[in-house]
């Protein structure tokens, strides 16, 4: 006895949005979030913008620059510790350290999606300074190195260390078009972004004297160097076990010859 005859359209088999697809969308909501945030800071200089401004400030006393202050830090700090986690959970994951406790589809689906956060408070991070009232920045001086009124060394390096990290946040959904090979080589750029990001947060950032600051850039920058010495140990004993490759020959055929 034959069951029923189910059908299925093609709306069930709808494999959704490809990781590329997420990867655009994510990337435009974060720069059209950083947009917005410029579009505001010269919307802020018309006499409309003024107004809107002063209504705010009324209900919220945002004029004052330590709350500018607090919410450029905060955004920074936590762009920081995202950074680090994506950095050091890349690390893990590709030394396989995690295997035994996590499985890899977790893991890499962890990775990628901290790796989005990060970009995201780091745009956060970006669009506040343009309203901060102690030390405004223009849009140049956001998205261009070396060029910052403010310690312009550090913060160009932390410039450049984001350009890194968008490099290869984008390249992480274009590995089957760019090759496993050159995925890798980029995806190596993802420590000097986080470098970059270290020493601009340490260097440039005002609360870099206190103690807690220093610890948790230290401990954080320590973690990181284990894990690098870890994987380079790890990819070093896995060349030394893998079989070596054998060569096949192939077979010769013996004649014998005859004499007559």
């Amino acid at each position: 006895m034959s069951g029923p005859n189910i059908s299925h359209s093609s709306k069930d088999f709808d494999p959704g949005p490809s990781p590329i697809q997420k990867a655009l969308l994510w990337l435009f909501l974060i720069f059209l979030a950083l947009a917005l945030g410029m579009f505001a800071a010269a919307l802020a200089d018309t006499t409309f913008g003024q107004a809107v401004l002063n209504y705010i400030n009324n209900l919220f006393a945002l004029s004052s620059t330590q709350t500018m202050w607090y919410i450029t830090r905060s955004s920074g700090l936590v762009a920081y510790m995202l950074l680090w986690l994506s950095t050091a959970w890349g690390l893990a994951v590709d030394s396989k350290i995690l295997d035994f406790a996590l499985h890899r589809s977790f893991t890499y689906d962890f990775h990628q999606y901290i790796s989005l956060f990060s970009l995201g408070f780091l745009a956060l991070h970006m669009a506040v300074l343009l309203f901060d009232g102690f030390m405004p920045y223009s849009i140049p001086q956001i998205l261009l190195p070396f060029i910052s009124n403010y310690r312009p060394f550090w913060v160009g390096i932390g410039v450049i260390g984001m350009y890194l990290m968008v490099l290869v946040t984008v390249t992480f959904y274009m590995k089957n078009q760019i090759g496993i090979k050159a995925f890798r080589a980029i995806h190596l750029l993802s420590l000097l972004g986080y470098l970059g990001g270290l020493v601009h947060s340490f260097f440039s950032g005002t609360d870099s004297s206190l103690p807690a600051a220093q610890i948790m850039y230290g401990g954080t920058f320590l973690v990181v160097i284990f894990l690098f010495v870890y994987w380079l140990v790890m990819r070093m004993a896995n060349r030394h076990s893998a079989p070596p490759k054998t060569i096949t020959s192939t077979p010769v055929k013996v004649v014998n010859r005859r004499s007559y």
